[in-house]
């Protein structure tokens, strides 16, 4: 019996940048759709009156809450870039593998300094 080639494992297959930006599209999609649940408890706890305001406000100040709160705004501002990402796309441009890496790149530096921006605006 001859001996075929395996398929490269994933141990050896390097997944390139625009596949991992591809992927992480998705994810945070589906964390942005969790989110709405949280977003969903704001504003009910706004309409209920000022005790749930406030037990809201507790809530929010636990370290796991506000970490989430972070991730949520990370994954917006990435998103957002990657929705921008698709509108060039969309109008036939950037298709070429050396415009691929560098729109891949631009894109998480954007999502980094979005946040930061996002970040110092709110602590001032």
């Amino acid at each position: 019996m001859a001996r075929r080639p395996l398929s490269p494992h994933l141990q050896i297959y390097r997944l390139p940048l625009t596949g991992l930006i591809s992927i992480s599209h998705r994810i945070t999609g589906v964390c942005l759709s969790l989110g709405l649940i949280g977003v969903l408890y704001l504003l009910i706890s706004v309409a209920a009156g000022e005790a749930a305001y406030q037990a809201m406000q507790a809530v929010m100040g636990f370290w796991l809450v506000k970490l989430a709160y972070w991730g949520f705004v990370l994954a917006l501002f990435f998103h957002l870039c990657h929705g921008v990402r698709h509108l060039f796309w969309d109008a036939g441009k950037g298709f070429d593998r050396a415009t691929l890496q560098r729109l891949a790149m631009y894109e998480l530096v954007a999502t980094v300094v979005l946040t930061a921006l996002y970040c110092l605006g709110v602590n001032a």
